[in-house]
């Protein structure tokens, strides 16, 4: 009888799984640090004013032959500029604790064995700085993404000066032109999350930190790219729909000064869902590791030296060349 191929829903079945299987557990490491970032995400908008999209275009604008009405370029507070750098901060390390936490929640539970807070809470410790390395390296190589794309566009931008053209910031074709080298950068983007989409997972089960674990996610995703680019998906339009429908619900309750049950009840629900959302992604993230390994021929020799004698069936078709049947607890 053959077993069902490995996708999106197959994935996202088994991390339910796992967090059904450990209700409790995987409840506590939400409130400790789950729902403070979906808290955040409602705070955050209400203490900083951050300064419109169109400042920037208008930066532009005010550069070039084309007149700016007086009002429209507002300054940035420095007030705001200090409390992005600590909200960012702040998310930065709550997303590192989460990330340590939950995974070496989800790697033991796949497999059965008893979680514990204690342990999650000591994964944290030992997690973190390899953690932040390799989100450091990772900046970085974004960083030189991000500037060779910009110099593309200066390359382009003097390539139209030297052949004499005139550039006007206000005209049709500016815009066009950004648009192009923005559509060109997140395709760029999201090619890379998917090649590293298992690189935390990597750097808290397999102590490996910097570029060694972008190298390591890249060599897990061959072959299964499209379940983590639904994976991907799944989680940032979930959470999108999530945050534009709060948004649309929620009055401008700031300029009244008055909270009411049309402020409170979408708040609740927002952050109720969005904290499942999020917990959900990285256990599917973790899952979706193991099967990586599986694929690989290198998960079943550690379950047979490890557990015995019970066992599970992978959901993988008679093609791979993976163990249809591997021992766990």
């Amino acid at each position: 009888m053959s077993t069902p191929s490995l996708n999106l829903c197959v994935v996202l079945s088994d991390a339910k799984r796992i967090i059904k299987a450990n209700r409790s557990h995987f409840l506590a490491l939400g409130l400790l640090f789950v729902l403070p970032l979906s808290l955040s995400a409602i705070v955050y908008p209400s203490f900083s004013q951050p300064a419109s999209i169109i400042f920037i275009y208008n930066r532009l604008l005010s550069s070039s032959s084309t007149p700016v009405p007086d009002g429209e370029i507002s300054p940035v507070d420095n007030s705001d500029v200090i409390f992005t750098v600590l909200y960012s901060l702040f998310v930065l390390l709550l997303s590192l604790f989460t990330s340590a936490s939950i995974t070496h929640s989800t790697w033991n539970g796949f497999f059965g064995r008893q979680l514990n807070i204690t342990s999650s809470v000591k994964s944290i410790l030992v997690s973190f700085f390899p953690l932040t390395v390799t989100y450091v390296v990772s900046l970085l190589i974004l960083g030189l993404i991000i500037f060779a794309v910009g110099g593309l566009a200066a390359l382009m931008y003097g390539g139209i000066l030297f052949w004499g053209a005139q550039t006007d910031f206000g005209n049709v074709y500016f815009p066009v032109l950004v648009v192009l080298l923005a559509v060109l950068l997140v395709g760029v983007m999201i090619y890379i999350q998917v090649e590293w989409f298992l690189a935390c997972v990597v750097v808290v089960v397999e102590s490996k930190w910097g570029f060694e674990p972008l190298k390591r996610s890249s060599y897990l995703v061959k072959g299964v790219k499209w379940i983590a680019f639904s994976i991907l998906i799944y989680f940032a339009l979930s959470i999108g729909f999530l945050s534009a429908f709060y948004s649309s619900s929620v009055p401008s309750y700031i300029s009244s000064g008055s909270i009411s049950w049309e402020f409170g009840l979408p708040t609740v629900l927002f952050t109720v869902f969005a904290t499942a959302l999020l917990l959900y992604s990285v256990v599917a993230t973790a899952v979706l590791f193991i099967y990586c390994k599986a694929l690989h021929g290198e998960l079943a020799l550690e379950m047979v030296d490890e557990f015995a004698p019970l066992y599970v069936r992978l959901p993988f078709d008679g093609d791979e060349k993976v163990p249809k049947v591997v021992y766990v607890v």
